[in-house]
């Protein structure tokens, strides 16, 4: 069975995005440091660079490492929408969650507008590679019994207010840290794994 994994970016205070979505301001470090770090997470998520950015940053011809397909929610998804781009990860099989966004929006997009729980469910059991839970926060909130790891970039920044990792039910939920890496930054990347029950 696949596995739906959360990648996400994240403050010292738990948010996502800043209270109108803005995520531009992740301090990076110096541009020696931003390079190794980003370096790094291409090698190991290549599919997560939007299409836009792959064939600038030479990962146009890169395999899949992990994913073949991209959930989120309509916050993740407009970023790319209000630049006119309806398709930002082409090379992978899209899905927004989103009960106001129309259906056809673009042909390689499909707009899940309800039960987004049992929608994954059934995405799980299908032939593939993993999916990509790309946020945001309500999202994960309403999908956390279905996702199975978390790959989360804690950066060196508290953003004050603004869009949570988790928004949902009050619902403790214990994941095990697999491995863990510091970059000279300051951010740390740790994959979380669900525990397996017996």
């Amino acid at each position: 069975m696949r596995t739906l994994v959360y990648y996400v970016a994240v403050t010292l205070d738990g948010r996502i995005a800043g209270p109108q979505g803005e995520y531009d301001f992740y301090p990076q470090g110096d541009e020696e440091q931003a390079a190794a770090y980003s370096s790094s997470m291409n090698a190991r998520c290549p599919e997560t660079v939007p299409t836009v950015a792959r064939e600038a940053l030479g990962l146009a011809d890169t395999p899949h490492a992990r994913f073949d397909a991209v959930v989120m929610g309509l916050g993740a998804y407009r970023p790319a929408l209000d630049e006119g781009i309806t398709s930002p990860y082409a090379h992978l099989r899209q899905y927004v969650v989103s009960s106001t966004l129309a259906s056809g929006i673009d042909p390689a997009v499909t707009v899940v507008a309800e039960d987004p729980v049992g929608f994954v469910r059934d995405l799980k059991r299908q032939e593939g590679r993993d999916i990509w839970l790309c946020g945001g926060g309500r999202l994960a909130g309403a999908l956390l019994s279905e996702i199975d790891e978390l790959l989360v970039k804690s950066y060196p920044v508290v953003a004050g207010a603004g869009i949570p990792v988790f928004d949902g039910e009050f619902d403790p939920t214990v994941f095990q840290v697999a491995e863990r890496t510091a970059f000279a930054n300051g951010v740390t990347f740790t994959r979380f794994t669900r525990p397996r029950t017996r």
